[in-house]
């Protein structure tokens, strides 16, 4: 049977690894890193650096009228794809670096499936786009971004684009071989290329969701009901956080295996106040 290294921790059971996994290394966490993004436009519209709802323009060489918002791209409202045109197979994001994604922006208005504000359409590029905005409106790169209006704050440190190669875990391929990650560090960044520990993705999720240290939960949360949740997912990795409005929370992450079932053992885990399993 093929090994799924696993990690669960939560609010109603000491923490849980399997396989091989663990709590204190690093491991890609996909679109989670779409939380922290979400969170650095709420906290810089705070501070008055820029508003929510500031049209896309504004800060970024995209066409005039397109009806785009920053507050769109962070709710998956502004009506652009879920992938960048042109991505690959193996390694989908490789060739997506800035340039790539400064090429598009002129063309934005093209690439609309539906007008903004209307539907939500789940975009990996809208949120790449809105990480360059909010670099751009700071004049910072964007990890810097995290650091300074995320991370420090929450007094979170195991979050980062380039983790050392020694504290990385990856899934186990043919051999025990370790699996080997997309490249995730260009323009795609702040949509799904941050890795972190599944200590620091739990503190995160508490302090933000529970604790409510930085003030209400960002846009880019997911809701259903009194829970919120995010979820990630690369080729060989995936994760499920989330949080009940009575306290109760779990983060599952796990090396391997089918996203689906990560987040089945999430909202089960929720579901019943118990562990996953």
């Amino acid at each position: 049977m093929h090994r799924i290294p696993t990690c669960v921790l939560s609010d109603a059971a000491p923490p849980r690894t399997g396989d091989g996994h663990a709590v204190d290394r690093f491991v890609e966490i996909g679109s989670f890193t779409k939380v922290l993004t979400g969170t650095v436009l709420t906290r810089m519209s705070a501070a008055g650096l820029l508003d929510i709802d500031d049209p896309l323009e504004r800060w970024l060489p995209a066409p005039r009228g397109t009806g785009i918002t920053l507050r769109h791209l962070a709710e998956h409202t502004s009506g652009l794809p879920r992938l960048p045109p042109g991505t690959a197979r193996r390694d989908p994001y490789a060739d997506f670096d800035r340039p790539a994604l400064h090429r598009l922006l002129g063309r934005l208005d093209g690439l609309l499936l539906r007008p903004p504000g209307r539907e939500e359409e789940y975009s990996n590029l809208g949120y790449a786009v809105l990480g360059e905005a909010l670099a751009d409106a700071a004049g910072t790169p964007y990890e810097e971004l995290v650091a300074e209006h995320v991370l420090r704050p929450l007094d979170v440190h195991e979050v980062t684009a380039r983790p050392p190669a020694e504290r990385r875990l990856a899934a186990p391929g043919l051999f025990g071989r370790p699996r080997r990650p997309w490249t995730m560090t260009g323009a795609i960044l702040p949509a799904g290329g941050l890795w972190a520990t599944p200590r620091a993705v739990a503190d995160l999720l508490v302090r933000l969701v529970v604790e409510r240290r930085l003030g209400d939960p960002a846009p880019s949360w997911q809701t259903a009901g009194p829970v919120h949740w995010h979820n990630g997912a690369t080729r060989h990795a995936s994760v499920f956080a989330g949080a009940m409005a009575d306290g109760r929370w779990v983060v599952v992450h796990r090396l391997g295996g089918d996203p689906e079932e990560t987040d089945r053992m999430g909202v089960d885990a929720l579901s019943t106040g118990g562990p996953a399993t």
